[in-house]
């Protein structure tokens, strides 16, 4: 699968306009609209599932939309507001480049903002070292530009996300709510953990300091670290196969491990294939079960018939290990009493590679829902640098229940509060170990 990459971005209603390039004739608008509307007739996989008659007449209207828009940023707004109706994590439009460098999340200038959503409300998690102490973690944004914070998401940030399922949605709103052009500014209303208010104004530009607090974590394809005899494998990406060989070279170090934890918390896919050869050294089973997938088939002459389900279903041949492959791994198997901690940001490939664990009785899922998207997308170009795909495949577990759309819930569920944000915890993964101590 390829890897998830969410790129949502927005405007606040004061943007200076002069700064953003217009260079996109009307013609190449409704060509760029008429591209995309046309690949997910033909191409997404969930196409049966949104109301056709509702995706045509939104197609009519935003084809006098396109043409009003006053620049590229505006149009390609546009753009994925219009995707945001298909409500799929895999299926998005991205700006192009020159656009996209010119756009701001976190930096504005003298502060730097991490936003998270935690019960359902705008907290800042990591703020740049020196305004730790005017702005204490766990600060809360209660309004923006004078609109309450949640009225505010509702009206200018949600109806651009594309996403699958709801729970995602808010999160990504939160976390990128604040996003816009170089000038863009925001007039903010904090409420600070000990309950006093704090009024900021804050205008995107170049955040020179680079120390944050607290500090990111170190975001290496692969971390390994011991909790006593139990080791922690935190698998970061599956978008390229370095990883696997550095696992490889780990392999002698966590053969001593009497129980395993394996975080694919901050995994947000790639290749499916990669997750699967780690897999191998997990398990003694020879045989792995994956994704059974969907995708369309499309015949002229049966639309022509009336005959439009042009789905057809792909069962993966179950992947067996030749004798050559079982003999390597017998070796290098690591079966211990294992944690997989999982969350919002597992996503794609990281959610096959649960498919593959699924049957694993020594296995436990513990931390909260995953993501609820995967799939290959169709990539194609939009004018001027835009990028656009479309999400062609489904799937769901090899017996038929899906999770896209719904996520793969924990065996163990174990939220972080706001609590441990403000104290730097980590209550998913102390879970982990408590309970590998109880199966040791």
């Amino acid at each position: 699968m390829k890897q998830l990459t969410v790129l949502l971005l927005f405007v606040s209603l004061n943007l200076t306009f002069g700064q953003i390039p217009n260079t996109l004739s009307n013609e190449e608008k409704v060509f760029g609209l008429s591209k995309f509307w046309q690949e997910v007739n033909y191409s997404f996989i969930y196409f049966n599932k949104i109301n056709q008659t509702e995706w045509n007449e939104l197609y009519k209207e935003y084809i006098g939309k396109v043409q009003k828009t006053k620049n590229d940023y505006d149009y390609y707004r546009l753009l994925q507001k219009f995707c945001a109706y298909l409500k799929d994590g895999h299926t998005n439009v991205y700006f192009p480049k020159e656009i996209q460098d010119s756009i701001f999340n976190t930096n504005f200038g003298v502060y730097r903002l991490f936003l998270k959503n935690i019960d359902s409300k705008a907290i800042i998690i990591r703020v740049n070292d020196s305004k730790k102490k005017e702005i204490p973690i766990g600060t809360e944004i209660v309004s923006v530009n004078g609109t309450e914070t949640k009225k505010y998401i509702n009206e200018y940030v949600m109806p651009y996300i594309s996403s699958s399922t709801d729970y995602i949605r808010q999160d990504l709103a939160v976390a990128y709510m604040l996003e816009g052009y170089v000038g863009t500014r925001y007039e903010l209303e904090l409420k600070l953990p000990n309950g006093t208010f704090k009024s900021l104004t804050v205008t995107h530009s170049k955040t020179i300091e680079k120390k944050v607090y607290p500090s990111f974590e170190t975001n290496q394809l692969l971390d390994l670290k011991w909790h006593d005899d139990i080791a922690y494998l935190s698998l970061n990406s599956f978008s390229d196969w370095e990883i696997s060989s550095i696992f490889n070279e780990k392999l002698p170090e966590l053969k001593k491990a009497k129980a395993l934890i394996v975080d694919l918390r901050k995994n947000g896919g790639g290749n499916s294939r990669i997750g699967k050869v780690i897999l191998h050294h997990l398990t003694n089973d020879t045989i792995f079960y994956g994704p059974k997938t969907q995708s369309r088939l499309y015949i002229p002459t049966l639309k022509a018939w009336n005959q439009d389900k042009y789905y057809h279903d792909f069962q993966y041949k179950p992947d067996t290990l030749g004798l050559g492959d079982r003999n390597l791994l017998k070796t290098s198997r690591i079966v211990v009493p294992t944690a997989i901690l999982i969350g919002h940001g597992t996503a794609s490939a990281a959610e096959d590679f649960l498919i593959y664990a699924d049957n694993q009785k020594h296995m436990t899922t513990i931390g909260e829902s995953t993501y609820g998207s995967t799939g290959q997308p169709l990539m194609f170009n939009l004018p001027n640098g835009g990028i656009a795909r479309v999400c062609t495949k489904k799937d769901t577990y090899p017996d038929g229940r899906e999770f896209v759309g719904i996520g793969i819930q924990p065996d163990i569920k174990i939220t972080k509060k706001l609590s441990d944000y403000i104290e730097n915890k980590d209550p998913v993964l102390e879970k982990a170990i408590k309970y590998l101590n109880t199966k040791k």
